[in-house]
């Protein structure tokens, strides 16, 4: 046998060697596919956290979709990693979950996560207000910060 041959009782069924000339072997096509399994893994930590938390709080799937307002099917698939959910899905989990949708938002890739701050963390944990007003409170607390950080410089 040739040397460059592929002998068939090495191939798994279903494996086709790859073809150097083919353009889905590019290297746009390799940063695409290492996009997609980002996507991937990012869908399945937030669903997988998700669920922790979900577990940790004693709700059900069923009944964590009713407080969410997304359907049961729905909340599975982002539980099991087969969908991303859009901010506003992950805002509505968060406030089912009683949670800072700005928690999910960093485990989902959407924020970054910042230092931790006394006066942040009690704005986070206060349940007496709702989740548009604490985002308020914490775009007005940074903005003085960065105003006071710029005015030292």
């Amino acid at each position: 046998m040739k040397p460059d041959a592929v002998d068939p009782t090495d191939a798994v069924a279903g494996d086709v060697p790859p073809d150097d000339d083919d353009p889905a072997n590019g290297p746009v096509e390799t940063v695409a596919s290492a996009a997609q399994d980002a996507v991937a893994t990012a869908a399945q930590d937030i669903g997988a956290f998700i669920r922790s938390q979900r577990v940790a709080a004693e709700v059900s799937l069923r009944q964590l979709a009713e407080r969410a307002g997304v359907s049961n099917p729905y909340l599975s698939q982002i539980e099991r990693g087969l969908r991303k959910p859009s901010a506003e899905v992950l805002a509505q989990i968060a406030k089912g979950l009683r949670l800072s949708a700005e928690v999910l938002y960093v485990r989902a890739g959407i924020l970054e996560e910042r230092p931790a701050s006394p006066v942040r963390d009690a704005l986070l944990a206060d349940g007496s207000i709702n989740e548009r007003q604490k985002q308020m409170l914490l775009e007005i607390y940074e903005s003085f910060r960065k105003e006071n950080a710029d005015a030292k410089e």
